[in-house]
């Protein structure tokens, strides 16, 4: 759908269900970054990825209030000069009220460094046994009483504060795992208010969260079973958190048909809301001068079929097996040798780490093996590029025959819905069983179990011989799903869940 039909399904939606409504949406990273040039000027950047232009075109049709975390130099400085109060922000072509939440350095670095990153980001991906996940000790137990606690704490003091200024009862929308605590210290201290959280990343079985002590599971769940809807990417994710609210909540009365927790008669409706993207700003980048001219240079590396992979570098993401798979391939089928390329884009990410420079060190020394292996003098198997230049790889993507998303265990996987929706060459997805957006488009793509090298091989072989049509059939579906299911339709979904619950609190009691 175009950005104009869009705009005109926010603004349907916004006059029939917000109409004089309020929206206060609560996250750690806001939609606005403040910095400071090498001269010293304060300068700002819209914030990335399509929350942000989903969330903040809310905007153009209701009061928009954004509560976010004073993360860098810039940001703290324009906290402290707002004194704490909220502040208009300029986007393009409408504006938003922004209200930073101030925590010392000390405060945030426990919060943020040690509590959410990577405890909990690491124990919800299934990572535990990663070196860089931390042995819970002392340090760690005095981070989430001074860090996270706090840090959640803040967070509902200024939710409340914006909320009790409202005309009306607004509607508040926290994020993900930074803010797990924040729902039940906003209904202490206004009880009736409309609070959804929504979390990005995987829900893991209640196993998995018995690596946690008692008392942080407790404080998790009980925090989430205080907001009235709790949104998951995916129905396992969803199942899987209903299941944990019974086994570690002794009082939790849940129900599985209906996927709602009741705890001392306060109910919460658990749904699965999957997450995509803005197709139609997707596809106006697609457009522009930048991306054509990667697209040019790009398409001079290209085989006569190309396999794509774009992923962050991180052992998460499954880029050594995708390898070795790729190696099988031109080991059973000779053939192949000559004829295909594998081109990787790869993001660098929490290069501070050991592991993490590792693992992308280990990559690379592969990726050099099987070069070396089946180089000849006018072809060689595998390019890549490490660098963070997303036009670079949405680029890439429109030059896919294959595209490899075999990640371990994702949310939802972006990637996934961004190459279909920009390759133009009839181009096949092979995904991850385990990654979110397998439970949406597995039907049209070939799906792979991560840790299967032998799977993976044969995938790729089916999807790089696959007769013309059915490559054709394929790839429209898969475009046809994504843009049906947008981030507006993510969004209006949420929204529309949470306007109806108000006007059913208002029905009854009249």
């Amino acid at each position: 759908m175009s950005q104009e039909g869009n705009d005109n399904r926010l603004r349907d939606f916004c006059e029939r269900h917000m109409s004089g409504r309020q929206v206060i949406l609560a996250s750690n990273r806001g939609p606005v970054e403040y910095y400071f040039t090498e001269d010293g000027q304060m300068r700002s950047r819209r914030g990335s990825g399509g929350l942000v232009t989903a969330l903040g075109g809310l905007g153009k049709y209701i009061e928009l209030n954004w509560v976010a975390s004073a993360m860098g130099r810039g940001d703290r400085e324009v906290a402290q000069q707002a004194q704490g109060k909220r502040f208009r922000v300029k986007m393009r072509d409408y504006s938003i009220y922004l209200r930073f939440v101030f925590s010392t350095r000390d405060t945030y670095h426990k919060y943020y460094s040690v509590i959410c990153n990577p405890l909990l980001w690491f124990l919800q991906h299934y990572m535990w046994n990663s070196p860089t996940t931390p042995n819970i000790d002392i340090t760690v137990h005095d981070a989430w009483e001074r860090g996270y606690v706090e840090v959640n704490h803040a967070f509902a003091r200024a939710i409340a504060d914006e909320a009790l200024k409202s005309g009306s009862t607004p509607i508040v929308i926290l994020n993900d795992y930074h803010l797990y605590l924040a729902a039940i210290y906003l209904r202490h201290q206004i009880p009736d208010l409309l609070i959804q959280h929504f979390t990005h990343i995987p829900w893991p079985a209640a196993c998995y969260w018995r690596l946690l002590p008692s008392y942080m599971r407790q404080a998790i769940f009980r925090g989430l079973c205080a907001a009235d809807i709790v949104g998951l990417q995916t129905s396992i994710d969803v199942h899987n958190f209903i299941h944990c609210c019974q086994c570690f909540i002794e009082e939790a009365e849940v129900d599985y048909s209906r996927n709602t927790v009741r705890i001392d008669g306060h109910l919460t409706r658990v749904k699965a809301y999957p997450i995509s993207i803005d197709t139609a700003g997707i596809k106006k980048l697609v457009s522009s001068s930048r991306l054509q001219d990667y697209e040019k240079k790009l398409a001079g590396l290209c085989g006569e079929q190309t396999i794509i992979r774009v992923d962050r570098a991180e052992p998460s993401k499954n880029i050594i097996r995708g390898f070795k798979a790729f190696d099988r391939l031109l080991e059973r089928h000779p053939q192949l040798r000559g004829e295909v390329k594998f081109i990787a884009f790869l993001v660098p990410t929490r290069t501070h780490l050991r592991p993490y420079r590792r693992y992308m060190e280990e990559t690379i020394q592969l990726i050099k093996t099987i070069n070396s292996r089946y180089a000849t003098h006018d072809w060689y198997p595998i390019d890549f590029f490490y660098e963070n230049n997303y036009i670079q790889a949405l680029a890439g993507m429109r030059l896919y025959d294959v595209l490899l998303v075999n990640a371990v265990i994702d949310g939802m996987n972006l990637v996934a819905k961004e190459g279909p929706t920009v390759n133009n060459r009839d181009g096949v997805l092979v995904l991850s069983e385990s990654v979110g957006a397998c439970e949406q488009l597995a039907e049209h793509a070939l799906t792979v179990a991560p840790a299967d090298l032998e799977g993976t091989m044969e995938a790729i072989y089916s999807a790089l011989v696959m007769p013309p049509e059915e490559k054709k059939s394929r790839a429209l579906a898969l475009k046809r799903s994504i843009d049906k299911e947008d981030i507006h339709n993510w969004l209006m979904c949420m929204l529309g869940d949470a306007a109806g619950l108000i006007e059913g609190r208002s029905q009854s009691s009249i």
